[in-house]
């Protein structure tokens, strides 16, 4: 039987550790924590026009959060972070079948750093936090 040392290495590593690769195999999308730039495909719309399915990056993840009581007003202490865009690239597309005089001009953001932050109305969203 022939047995290479990568394979030796990797059984031994295994063997030592032996929680690291079950820590690897459930890491699912569903208990995925933290913050990352994911393939997105939506459809962008525009009175006039006709829509255009748009592949692009996209934040995506669950951030930590947490509120406690405290005795003083405002009786709460919150820290919520939400997944939300650090970096991006703005992209134009070419909407199909716009009528006369609408331009078939589309802009979208593509996602280039995510981070976990404070929610910023200026690019995302924001729920009352």
């Amino acid at each position: 039987m022939c047995v290479d040392r990568f394979s030796v290495t990797a059984v031994t590593f295994l063997l030592l550790f032996p929680g690291f690769y079950s820590t690897m195999a459930v890491t699912t999308l569903q208990s995925f924590r933290g913050c990352a730039v994911r393939e997105f495909t939506f459809a962008a719309k525009k009175p006039g026009c006709r829509s255009l399915r748009i592949s692009t990056e996209a934040c995506w993840g669950r951030c930590h959060t947490w509120e406690r009581p405290v005795p003083e007003p405002p009786y709460i202490q919150r820290h919520h972070r939400v997944c939300t865009y650090s970096r991006t690239r703005h992209l134009t597309a070419r909407l199909p079948g716009c009528g006369p005089g609408i331009s078939p001009i589309y802009h979208y953001p593509q996602a280039l750093q995510c981070d976990c932050t404070y929610c910023s109305s200026n690019h995302t969203e924001c729920e009352t936090f």
